[in-house]
């Protein structure tokens, strides 16, 4: 588990510990509201609760799939993210792509995406079969794109592309 400490705003505490642990099917609920609320915020989507559900609870229980960590202060679940793997011939590695961002909106600016990102570098720069990390930001969410610099994560000349296969209940997710 990581713990990270820092200085709050006025009115705040001026302490507080910010603790990453891995995700469980205790927290299948949270990592699906979280997954919702990111949805509507940042694509203005409306998931289907079933199929979410199902897919978070697929990772929860195959790590196979990906996994996810969570970050706690004050005892309550303020963020997430997880992370699925990319094979790279070019590189003989693993990238391990982070997806399912979320910081509940009253822990933002609050060093919570930071704390995780930082857990899952760690982890990463241990293992020497990964070889990077990577994710995909919405080009017009430039507040993420400046912390992900911050972290120093930098831009690629790449877009990403896709072909989505509609089951008829994925809402083009």
């Amino acid at each position: 588990m990581l713990s990270a400490n820092f200085c709050g705003s006025p009115g705040h505490r001026q302490l507080m510990d910010i603790l990453i642990r891995e995700a469980s099917l205790q927290d299948l609920d949270t990592i699906v509201r979280f997954n919702a609320a990111m949805a509507r915020e940042t694509e203005e989507k409306e998931l289907p609760a079933s199929i979410v559900t199902q897919g978070v609870r697929r990772v929860l229980s195959d790590p196979g799939c990906g996994q996810y960590f969570i970050a706690v202060a004050d005892e309550q679940v303020v963020g997430q993210l997880m992370f699925t793997l990319e094979w790279s011939d070019w590189r003989n590695g693993w990238f391990w792509w982070i997806q399912s961002v979320y910081v509940a909106p009253d822990w933002r600016g609050k060093r919570v995406f930071s704390t995780l990102y930082k857990h899952l570098e760690v982890l990463a720069r241990a293992d020497k079969e990964v070889c990077g990390l990577r994710l995909y930001v919405n080009a017009g969410n430039t507040s993420a794109q400046a912390t992900y610099h911050s972290l120093g994560m930098a831009s690629t000349d790449y877009r990403v592309m896709e072909a989505v296969f509609d089951s008829g209940d994925s809402a083009n997710a």
